[in-house]
């Protein structure tokens, strides 16, 4: 029957029933903190009381003479008794060293033994709740000493729960009269919002909003797509999960772009500033390719919706699959060579030139050593080390001769190792890319350390960066160079623009003819700015020192 009532009432009785449960539990959960907060502080209450009689000359005299007197006219028992009737505690219970009572409220305990042990024995105060022969009490135990410092026994001191109670009530009253109040108030919010409610909703019922919803969120979350909307004011209406994922956005209904993103590449592609054509974006984390289409209707522009796919593996594997491909012809050609010098030592063996062909094995061995005693003079880590003799490898099989600076010089353990990998490691290939085939072909390897920063210099003697590309040379997709058909061109040196910048360092390039990219990082190496906060794509801004393009 309440499933068939009118939304609006359902929505009333929905919201008052929930401020009531609501109301009920706060009540209960704020009435035992109040209790707990009570349990406290009669606790350390009944610890005052207790420290005040263990510092009693009576108490203090009679007990080191051993309470000749014990009982209920014993001289320990009228001052415990003085002592709980001043404080208003519930009992004051002396006990010596032995566990016996020498005061308490009920005359039939003093003289009798307690059956837990005496804590206080241990020099410190004890603070519990005690369900003790009196009923519940906040209790507090101290040890009581002799005039010499020496533990003769201990203070037991209780404060029972009606008091608490009592206490209890005095404020809970208040407080529900609060939260009464709180309530009234909460109620006729509720009945405006049910009224409000009525007429946004046109109408429609539940189970009405309730099948729209469903019938859209499985349309949206149902492609392997990032798909936004745009109403006609450029905010964002409809957003699903993989666009989130893929865009790193948080709660983005209703928020317009420049809300969501920093300026740059990816927000321009968003936008529809870069065309209408599938635009590819390289973020921190994804290579995205982006699809903007306007909404029209009967003339009208609704706005826009934009599909956003993740290319990053497809484009990992493209790059990849280069690699390998360029690693192949290398070790192949590497293949012919190792076979010629193995045909060349069988020869001299055949021939029994045994000390020729000893001197071409260690000559071979020692021009290979070479190579690798060269870097590692200059370069200290290992990684860096094999970085460089595999990159000297690839190109030489391509023609290209690779050196390294003789003022190179790098640590063992430098900052933004795995940065410097990613940089060398790109620019090393695009500089072979451009040297091949021109004379002479060759490319020079700077890295250099320095207390403030780490540069890396790549020259090469290609045919340069033109004039034209300068501006863009840094930008997702951008290449001088055509496709190859395997990895995606454009995104080496958009990455490692992304890299350095979002770092605090700066990238150079000098225009043709031979390009000279220098990386500056700075030291020490502090963590990244966050993403996206420094990708722009603002015009490039001419360099002082040594004429290049500074981004």
């Amino acid at each position: 029957m309440f499933a068939r009532r009118k939304l609006s009432t359902r929505i009333l009785a929905g919201q008052l029933l929930i401020l009531a449960v609501t109301s009920v539990i706060g009540f209960v959960l704020l009435a035992f903190a109040q209790r707990d907060e009570y349990d406290r502080v009669n606790e350390q209450r009944a610890l005052s009381i207790a420290q005040i009689a263990a510092e009693d000359p009576r108490i203090v005299t009679a007990m080191e003479l051993g309470d000749p007197g014990i009982g209920p006219r014993g001289v320990v028992q009228e001052a415990a008794s003085s002592i709980r009737a001043a404080a208003d505690a519930t009992y004051v219970v002396v006990i010596d060293r032995d566990k016996v009572r020498h005061s308490h409220p009920l005359a039939q305990l003093i003289g009798v033994r307690i059956e837990e042990p005496v804590v206080a024995l241990d020099g410190q105060n004890h603070l519990v709740i005690d369900n003790g022969a009196t009923g519940r009490s906040a209790n507090a135990r101290t040890p009581l000493k002799d005039d010499a410092g020496r533990i003769i026994g201990e203070v037991s001191v209780g404060i029972n729960e009606r008091q608490v109670t009592r206490e209890l009530f005095g404020e809970l009253s208040v407080f529900a009269l609060y939260i009464g109040a709180a309530l009234g108030v909460g109620v006729l919010a509720s009945y405006a919002l049910a009224r409000r409610l009525k007429r946004t909703t046109f109408g429609l019922e539940l189970e009405e909003i309730a099948g729209l919803l469903q019938d859209r969120e499985a349309m949206l979350h149902g492609i392997r797509e990032g798909v936004l909307a745009f109403d006609p004011s450029g905010r964002v209406s409809v957003v699903n999960d993989e666009a989130r994922r893929l865009l790193g956005l948080g709660t983005a209904l209703g928020s317009r772009l420049e809300e969501l993103l920093p300026d740059g590449r990816l927000r321009r592609a968003l936008a529809g500033d870069l065309g209408p054509d599938e635009i590819h974006v390289l973020t921190d984390s994804h290579c995205l390719a982006v699809n903007r289409m306007p909404v029209v209707l009967h003339g009208r522009a609704l706005g826009a919706v934009v599909t956003v796919r993740d290319r990053t593996e497809i484009v990992g594997m493209l790059r990849e699959l280069d690699s390998v491909r360029g690693l192949t012809d290398a070790l192949r050609a590497q293949q012919h060579e190792f076979a010629n010098r193995m045909h060349t030592l069988a020869g001299l063996l055949e021939l029994g030139e045994q000390q020729e062909a000893l001197d071409y094995a260690v000559e071979l061995a020692s021009a290979d050593r070479s190579r690798a005693e060269e870097v590692r003079e200059r370069i200290g880590n290992s990684l860096m080390v094999g970085l460089i003799v595999a990159k000297c490898t690839v190109a030489a099989e391509r023609g290209v001769e690779l050196t390294l600076d003789p003022e190179s010089k790098l640590g063992t353990d430098p900052g933004h190792l795995r940065r410097l990998l990613t940089v060398v490691g790109n620019l090393l290939d695009n500089a072979v890319d451009a040297a091949a085939g021109s004379r002479p072909a060759q490319v020079q390897l700077l890295v250099a350390e320095t207390p403030r920063s780490i540069t890396v210099r790549v020259q090469d003697t290609g045919p340069g960066v033109p004039d034209e590309a300068l501006p863009h040379i840094f930008e997702d997709g951008y290449s001088t160079r055509p496709d190859r058909g395997t990895a995606r061109r454009g995104l080496g040196l958009a990455m490692v623009h992304r890299l350095v910048t979002r770092h605090g360092g700066e990238i150079v390039v000098s225009a043709g003819p031979g390009a000279v990219f220098t990386v500056r990082l700075p030291l020490p190496d502090s963590d990244p700015a966050p993403l996206g906060a420094v990708f722009t794509a603002a015009p490039p801004v001419l360099a002082l020192d040594g004429g290049g393009t500074r981004w």
